[in-house]
């Protein structure tokens, strides 16, 4: 499947297609199951021609669990969503139970997920912050066992259930891209930037977003572990654009006759 968006704008970074499946690929990239990994290096593998997957027992993190759709997975965080809701805010080592809980997690942890477990990532206020948060997530469970990642390249329109096409691009392609969701439909809210980890941006926004008559692209990896996690992979200049496979087609057919062939890109295109 290709785009003729990723060709207008001279994408350096193939897009990714994110799939619904009940079946993996054959030699995908997967996390083992129980193990901690950060959903955004599956969508990064896929970005560099190597399909990737998870399921319900190898999403790698609690929030990747949560962000692809396989329901709350912070019931299941150590101390449970009230462990959680410490964890991304003051930490746990100062609530009632919260020491004993880190000892009994210890051998589990890296020394930056215990100290963070501990003393809070501090991405949000407070614990009643993190409640709200949570509520606010457009959660949900899918209804098929696989969450697939492919280069976009590889996709198979009759055959694939494509959900979401995930575009990594830099501000000036950022720019074109938002400008691109826009174009066609005469006003300019059609692009949001949520608070919410990178997976839940590319995940469960858009799986939301896809249900909209005139569904919204979403802008994310303002994540900050995440970008941290990426940045050997593929740079640090970059953000996520996701977009429901809906306006990813009504933006493809857009590209012909729009701002893409005038002078004001082609002239950016000449510095990036």
């Amino acid at each position: 499947m290709e785009s003729r968006i990723a060709e207008a704008i001279r994408l350096k970074i193939p897009p990714v297609g994110l799939l619904w499946a009940d079946e993996k690929p054959d030699r995908a990239m997967m996390f083992q199951a129980g193990k901690w990994g950060c959903v955004m290096w599956l969508v990064a593998a896929a970005a560099k021609g190597r399909a990737a997957a998870c399921d319900a027992g190898t999403f790698g993190c609690f929030g990747g669990g949560v962000g692809l759709g396989f329901g709350n997975q912070y019931r299941n965080f150590p101390g449970g969503e009230e462990g959680f809701c410490h964890f991304l805010s003051s930490g746990n080592a100062g609530r009632e139970g919260g020491a004993e809980l880190a000892e009994q997690v210890r051998p589990f942890l890296r020394d930056e997920a215990l100290d963070h477990f501990l003393h809070g990532e501090r991405y949000v206020k407070d614990p009643e912050g993190v409640r709200r948060f949570i509520t606010a997530l457009p959660m949900r469970e899918i209804p098929a066992r696989y969450i697939v990642f492919k280069p976009l390249a590889d996709v198979e329109p009759e055959r694939d259930n494509l959900r979401t096409v995930i575009f990594f691009a830099d501000p000036d392609r950022l720019s074109a891209l938002v400008v691109l969701a826009n174009y066609g439909r005469g006003d300019n809210e059609n692009v949001f930037i949520p608070y919410a980890a990178g997976c839940q941006t590319i995940g469960i926004y858009p799986y939301r977003e896809a249900e909209s008559p005139r569904p919204r692209a979403v802008v994310g990896l303002t994540d900050l572990s995440a970008r941290l996690y990426l940045r050997r992979q593929l740079g640090g200049n970059l953000l996520t654009f996701a977009v429901p496979k809906a306006l990813f087609e009504e933006m493809e057919g857009n590209v012909t006759g729009s701002f893409l062939e005038r002078s004001t890109w082609q002239g950016l295109l000449k510095g990036c």
